[in-house]
């Protein structure tokens, strides 16, 4: 399992983004659940979530993500799907892909004096390491609850992680 450090060596606050591709499904789930996360433990974070790519920049996450997360308890509607860019590695200490392709990807557009650390999602659930966050986009409802199970999982682990657990 992966553990993030719980501050940078500057004393910043904890800033963590979710990346998958078009920041409509996966990542604002996981930006929610760890909204949701944190505020519970009463935990002072940083959440955000971009794509790789910018099909989507400026909509709110996928009806089935809201109606999802809604259930769950978390109001991600008021979100807005962006792209990452390049400061992005410099602001966050933490950039974490929903899937390898993503991380790979990231792991090309990071300028040279990028300060995040960048991981899988899911490397940092005990057990799940390697394995990439079910993408439900092309499949029906249910598929959303399977990705909302695997966010909530990993925004535990992080979350505990941060506090220094």
């Amino acid at each position: 399992m992966t553990r993030l450090a719980p501050h940078r060596r500057d004393g910043l606050t904890p800033s963590i983004l979710f990346v998958c591709l078009g920041n409509i499904c996966r990542s604002p789930l996981a930006e929610g659940a760890l909204r949701a996360e944190a505020g519970r433990l009463r935990l002072d974070l940083i959440v955000d979530s971009a794509g790789t790519g910018n099909w989507h920049a400026g909509e709110a996450p996928d009806p089935r993500a809201q109606a999802t997360a809604r259930r769950h308890g978390v109001d991600i509607s008021g979100l807005k799907a962006r792209q990452v860019t390049p400061a992005d590695f410099r602001r966050f200490t933490h950039i974490v892909a929903l899937d390898h392709d993503n991380l790979a990807n990231l792991r090309r557009m990071a300028p040279a004096d990028a300060a995040a650390e960048l991981s899988l999602l899911l490397d940092h659930v005990p057990g799940r390491e390697g394995q990439a966050v079910a993408d439900p986009y092309f499949g029906d409802d249910d598929g959303f609850e399977v990705t909302w199970a695997e966010v909530t999982a990993a925004a535990r682990t992080l979350a505990l992680s941060l506090r220094g657990r």
